[in-house]
């Protein structure tokens, strides 16, 4: 294999979007045509008994997933699996299709190993997506699906959007995810309020008795998180992803106004949010952490803190595909060092 520091220059010098088709053709390969990767499979993919755990029925062999946003359309599940990770979220899926925000509407900022995104949920709609997981689903690594409402729908009718996707797509993913906290769609962050998320999960739990999680914003108040997380659990969520990308765009020099920020600049007030929604719910759902993992030594952090799983995404445009592999690899002897047998027993070491 080529060393990923060697490609990274030239994918650089195309436009952010377009490096992301690039991978994207490569990566949907092995789902397209089923190609024998198998020595890059077994070199890549990390199982062992030290991070193998039991969540939402399947078996995880290792606790770091693909993050929502990469695989919009499920086209990439197979090569995900080739690049290590345990688990793939796809999404976010609305029920229309939708082309996203006017073009540009993705940024690098390398120097801060961060990526700015106002995509605004393109995706090839939910027939599409259906019809390709009805092909893979069950896989031999869970998948989630992650919904949001289409743009144009108003927020008085949004429920509608996501009861839709959850009848359509229940069956076809191990769990579901809730995105009311992406910033790239005007009004949904006003439906992170509890009269919202009481309906939704009140008319979701009459659909399915899948997992649905919630996943949330970094950008309320911690006091803000606590308490709608919390009420989400009563209501029925069966976990909380924290968090979504941030509208702080002081954490770059020269950004654009619009958009989410990922990666590195979002480690700790991500972190920030998981850990105070952790002190509260850890050990009373499944709690997920997501932005600026990078390093093994940041995802067992968040594994202590209380997260039973961690996702990536922007840490794979500046680290390459072997950092998933190297993560869970130092991952091992972190959890050893600790004097720990199994995964199970670090998570939410801080709180106990």
């Amino acid at each position: 294999m080529i060393p990923y520091n060697a490609i990274k220059p030239y994918l650089f010098k195309f436009q952010p979007e377009n490096a992301h088709h690039i991978a994207e053709f490569v990566l949907r390969l092995p789902n397209l045509c089923q190609l024998p990767f198998n020595f890059f499979l077994e070199s890549h993919f990390i199982s062992d008994d030290v991070l193998t755990q039991e969540l939402f029925g399947r078996k995880f062999y290792n606790p770091v997933g693909l993050g929502a946003g990469f695989d919009k359309n499920a086209t990439m599940i197979r090569g995900m699996q080739i690049l290590g990770f345990g688990f793939t979220e796809i999404g976010t899926v609305t029920p229309l299709p939708q082309p996203g925000n006017p073009k540009p509407r993705m940024w690098r900022h390398p120097e801060q190993e961060s990526i700015q995104n106002a995509m605004g949920f393109n995706n090839e709609g939910l027939l599409k997506v259906q019809k390709r997981l009805k092909q893979l689903y069950p896989f031999s690594t869970p998948i989630g699906v992650n919904i949001g409402k289409n743009k144009v729908t108003p927020e008085n009718e949004a429920i509608n959007d996501y009861t839709k996707l959850i009848q359509t797509l229940h069956e076809l993913g191990d769990y579901l995810v809730i995105n009311i906290s992406s910033p790239n769609t005007p009004g949904l962050r006003d439906l992170q309020n509890e009269e919202f998320i009481a309906k939704l999960f009140e008319e979701a739990k009459k659909i399915t008795d899948k997992p649905i999680l919630l996943k949330i914003a970094p950008d309320m108040s911690v006091e803000d998180a606590v308490s709608l997380t919390k009420m989400a659990v009563e209501k029925g969520a069966d976990g909380i992803i924290a968090t979504n990308t941030t509208i702080d765009y002081s954490l770059v020099p020269n950004p654009a106004d619009k958009g989410g920020l990922s990666g590195a600049v979002l480690k700790e007030k991500s972190f920030e949010i998981f850990e105070a929604i952790a002190k509260e719910l850890y050990g009373k759902t499944t709690l997920i952490s997501v932005g600026g993992i990078d390093s093994a030594k940041e995802a067992y952090r968040r594994i202590r803190a209380g997260a039973s799983l961690v996702q990536i995404l922007s840490g794979l445009i500046f680290h390459g595909p072997d950092m998933i592999m190297n993560i869970n690899k130092e991952l091992i002897e972190l959890i050893k060092a600790d004097g720990f047998s199994n995964i199970t027993e670090a998570i939410g070491a801080d709180r106990k």
